[in-house]
């Protein structure tokens, strides 16, 4: 199940049980949050089963930025950053995560560079993937288009 999620595309077999071997699984019911929006931001979870939110806080209200599956992974980007939480993750069912922390990764790098370094590759690309799609949220805003409606197709490239 996990080479399918994002972040652990083309991981070896023996890589993903070292790094299961170092990690938590964090069980969440329905309404609790995984962190809160200004937490510390010192692990990462995939979501392994269940549903979860991200909310952002505006105006004393939580606004719903997107929803979570499983194999979403999410928390990623305060592990790069090293900055506070920019938003909050709540349980929408009763979920099941893998928990990882930057110990757990450079227990990796000690390990296997090449390995660690495709997964480091793997959560930029997932970064650049939402950068990508919120870049176009903002330009459709921009542009006067509803957000949900489906991209144009130019036939160009980017």
């Amino acid at each position: 199940m996990l080479q399918r999620m994002p972040i652990f595309g083309a991981i070896r077999d023996d890589v993903l049980a070292f790094l299961l071997d170092h990690a938590e699984h964090r069980q969440r019911t329905r309404g609790e949050a995984f962190f809160r929006e200004g937490d510390p931001g010192d692990r990462m979870f995939v979501l392994e089963s269940g549903r979860a939110s991200v909310v952002k806080g505006w105006q004393g209200s939580a606004v719903l930025l997107h929803d979570l599956e499983a194999g979403d992974c999410f928390g990623e980007m305060a592990l790069m950053d090293l900055f506070p939480r920019s938003a909050s993750v709540i349980a929408l069912a009763d979920c099941s995560a893998i928990e990882l922390t930057p110990q757990s990764l450079a227990d990796l790098f000690e390990r296997d560079v090449e390995q660690f370094a495709l997964i480091q590759m793997n959560i930029g690309r997932e970064v650049c993937r939402r950068l990508r799609a919120a870049d176009d949220r903002l330009f459709r805003i921009r542009m006067g288009e509803p957000v949900d409606a489906p991209p144009p197709t130019t036939g160009g490239t980017a």
